[in-house]
């Protein structure tokens, strides 16, 4: 499977990114499976909201390709970044009938619970298809190091019960896309 992890913040000293890293590391090294980590950054030109009216065709082959999505996202004010927002709204077609496990990552105690209940209209209106699992790192702050080393190991069976989740979906989908037509 090919599973793309979409990174939700651009902000400096954001601590998503540990959380998207460690994400990663731990599903290749409990699946095997690729793994690719879509950082925002990386696709300035696509933060700019201009809807599915501009595209980057690097993005867009991420996009194509992939079996499956992990969103990892801070809450901002109760909601999610803009920078999310615009780098999804680029792709339509591309993310019908793909699953997506939804993070959320908190500097509270909440652990971006509203974040994930904000992300459920969107990532449904784009025609993906939303697993039970998701994961909530809160106080992310007590969770990871300065330098993004894991502190609290008992994440790892959560992000694998979730993983578990996701690679069911994204193998029935698969197999949905390449033998059911429309």
């Amino acid at each position: 499977m090919n599973i793309v992890i979409i990174v939700g913040s651009t902000r400096p000293g954001r601590k998503s990114i540990f959380v998207a890293e460690y994400i990663k590391k731990v599903g290749k090294d409990y699946s095997g499976d690729k793994f690719t980590l879509v950082d925002p950054i990386d696709f300035p030109d696509l933060l700019m909201g201009r809807g599915n009216d501009y595209s980057n065709p690097k993005y867009s082959k991420i996009v194509e390709e992939a079996d499956a999505f992990i969103i990892v996202s801070p809450e901002y004010n109760h909601s999610f970044p803009g920078a999310l927002k615009s780098i999804l709204d680029s792709e339509l077609e591309n993310y019908i009938h793909k699953p997506v496990a939804l993070v959320g990552v908190s500097s509270g105690r909440w652990g971006g619970t509203r974040v994930v209940e904000s992300l459920l209209p969107v990532v449904r209106e784009l025609g993906m298809v939303i697993t039970f699992a998701d994961l909530q790192f809160p106080n992310v702050s007590k969770i990871f190091d300065e330098n993004g080393e894991i502190i609290d190991t008992a994440y790892e069976d959560r992000v694998k019960k979730s993983f578990d989740e996701l690679l069911w979906m994204a193998k029935t989908m698969k197999h949905g896309r390449d033998n059911i037509t429309k």
